[in-house]
């Protein structure tokens, strides 16, 4: 019989961010704020553990209210329409204490793709009031053009005003529910 404990992922302390070209010279970041979910964790196999995390598309920010507006609207996200980016992880390589795979289903725009994420385990504490947590850090890159986010702009030199390589970090603090014991 194995355990499978269930953490929730907190949102006042975890965030997914981005970061692409811009006039292909620079690079604009921004982030999600609204990052909720959970992970299954199963004590005996980590490997099936599962892995659940939903995105506030409309807690999206950019540090400009205009661009913010923007991606928000059909022209990218469609928040309207497509209000949560998900990602549902399917399996997990390597050792869950330090670095490690996850490999899942992200869906933005109702357009699902397997990435892989790389992510890195930042341990385990007690919060003050008992509780236990931990943190992840977890990164990939993605084309945006896969998910269906095509809007652009050519640029009378050459070259586009976004780019499509996305990164994409995501760090989270997990707090522990209680464990349960599986048949």
């Amino acid at each position: 019989m194995s355990t499978k404990t269930t953490w929730q992922i907190d949102t006042a302390h975890s965030a997914a961010e981005f970061a692409v070209k811009h006039l292909m010279i620079s690079t604009v970041k921004g982030y999600f704020a609204d990052v909720q979910g959970t992970v299954t964790a199963d004590d005996a196999n980590p490997a099936a553990s599962t892995v659940e995390v939903t995105i506030g598309v409309a807690s999206i920010d950019t540090r400009d209210d205009k661009r913010d507006a923007h991606l928000k609207s059909g022209d990218f996200f469609d928040a309207e329409q497509y209000p949560t980016i998900r990602f549902t992880g399917k399996r997990i390589n390597g050792s869950v204490d330090g670095e490690f795979t996850l490999v899942g289903d992200l869906t933005i725009r109702d357009v699902t793709r397997e990435v892989t994420l790389a992510v890195e385990s930042a341990g385990r504490a007690r919060d003050p009031w008992g509780g236990e947590r931990a943190g992840f850090a977890a990164t990939t890159r993605i084309n945006r053009k896969d998910f269906g986010l095509t809007w652009n702009v050519a640029l009378e030199a050459g070259g586009v005003l976004v780019g499509d390589d996305v990164k994409i970090s995501i760090d989270l603090q997990l707090v522990k529910q209680a464990a349960q014991a599986a048949a």
